[in-house]
């Protein structure tokens, strides 16, 4: 198996792979950009701030809702490439504004907006660009080293940027990002090939029961709606600790922010070991095995949040349980990727991706915004054990069963 994790998936593959680290180490380079450039150039008042990471994705959500459908219908390339240039077109405004005098916050929302819009456009069309490129034995492989790419940009990313955002300003970082995705669309440009384009009749005008139909094919399929609504669950939940532990860290137990930083990055080393174990793992124990035992897992430490200690204890805690976390949750994300692919009939592959990114953003905003409600009524750390001993259920809704592949006539059945 090491020598099937290490093999070539072929030139093409090797040039969406060039493209999807570029652009993740991009946006690793500028997390948390542009609520620093809101506090630093705007002054903005922390309400603000808040709005700013929450309505601007919000937002992007509700704006990609027909794009899933519009995807479908259309060359993946072509749609992979504007995505990318649309985003560099939104980045770049940021720092030109800037150097003209004329950064507003309004602007930065409608920029949170564009690029949250067009993230879930690009990763609808890249999963079914993905389905076409590589054979389906391999999709677990690719997605293993798409997920390492991941974590390993969020490891190195966010403390690089820290860096440049301290000598040269938060503005230079969004420059960056903005040119990781120039370069990842002309990656993406350079590869030939492996796509047959949709043929006219099928590029149909969209109607309202189309935007529709990516949450249909979920909820009317058994393994796949079980596995969305554990993600919605999953991901809200974990998501929604990130503030409230940053409370806990920074306010309650006055962790310096070096400590803060390493906190979260040192445990994301742990990404490129499970997404590198996630082949072996189901070839000895099978897809549904292995996303059964490890969703289970990735959900048990997260308690373990609320009771972090003052000192090197508290953050020796975090880091391993962080870690606990980040090496179940990349291993189960290649394996749930690829069971998606497989899952999803070729022709509604943009339509369910969409629907699924849609779905979990706006998951990620309700469970947030109430665990925050939380903590001001009660306090962050009860917050955390609540959302600790809810996360401890989710197992519940993970595939019962393993399922078949899908089958055309599935697809059929959903129309």
């Amino acid at each position: 198996m090491v020598a099937e994790g290490r093999r070539s998936l072929g030139r093409r593959f090797g040039w969406l792979w060039a493209a999807y680290a570029v652009s993740a180490y991009g946006s690793g380079l500028g997390f948390g950009a542009l609520p620093l450039i809101a506090v630093l150039a705007l002054h903005a008042e922390p309400g603000q701030v808040a709005a700013l990471s929450a309505i601007g994705p919000a937002v992007g959500a509700l704006v990609a809702v027909p794009l899933g459908p519009w995807v479908e219908f259309r060359g993946k390339r072509p749609v992979l490439i504007a995505m990318d240039l649309v985003r560099f077109a939104a980045m770049l405004s940021i720092p030109l504004a800037y150097a003209c005098g004329r950064l507003g916050f309004v602007q930065l929302l409608v920029v949170s907006a564009v690029v949250a819009a067009a993230k879930i456009a690009f990763n609808a069309a890249s999963g079914a660009y993905l389905k076409s490129l590589v054979p389906e034995g391999d999709l677990l492989v690719a997605n293993a080293r798409f997920e390492s790419t991941t974590w390993s940009s969020i490891a190195i990313g966010p403390p690089l940027g820290g860096a440049a955002i301290g000598l040269f300003g938060p503005v230079v970082t969004v420059a960056a990002d903005a040119l990781s995705y120039l370069l990842s669309a002309a990656a993406i440009f350079a590869i030939r090939g492996g796509e047959q384009s949709p043929r006219p009749a099928e590029r149909r005008r969209l109607r309202v029961p189309d935007l529709f139909d990516g949450w249909r094919y979920l909820l009317g399929h058994p393994g796949l709606r079980a596995l969305y609504l554990n993600a919605l669950l999953v991901n809200g939940l974990i998501m929604a600790t990130e503030p409230l532990l940053a409370v806990v860290l920074l306010r309650e137990l006055r962790f310096p922010p070096w400590q803060y930083g390493l906190a979260f990055a040192a445990p994301c080393l742990g990404g490129l070991a499970g997404s590198r174990l996630a082949p072996r793992v189901v070839a000895r124990f099978g897809t549904h095995r292995t996303l059964r035992t490890v969703g289970t897992l990735r959900v048990i430490p997260l308690l373990g949040l609320a009771f972090v200690p003052p000192g090197i204890a508290g953050l020796l805690t975090v880091i391993v349980v962080e870690l606990a976390i980040i090496v179940s949750m990349s291993l189960y994300n290649p394996v749930s990727a690829t069971y998606r692919l497989e899952q999803t009939a070729t022709d509604r592959v943009a339509r369910t991706l969409s629907a699924w990114s849609i779905g979990t953003s706006a998951a990620i905003a309700a469970l947030s915004a109430l665990g925050g409600l939380l903590a001001d009524v009660t306090s962050p750390r009860t917050a955390l054990a609540v959302a600790g001993l809810l996360i401890l259920a989710s197992p519940l809704l993970l595939p019962r069963r393993a399922t078949p592949a899908a089958e055309p006539e599935f697809a059929a059945a959903r129309q």
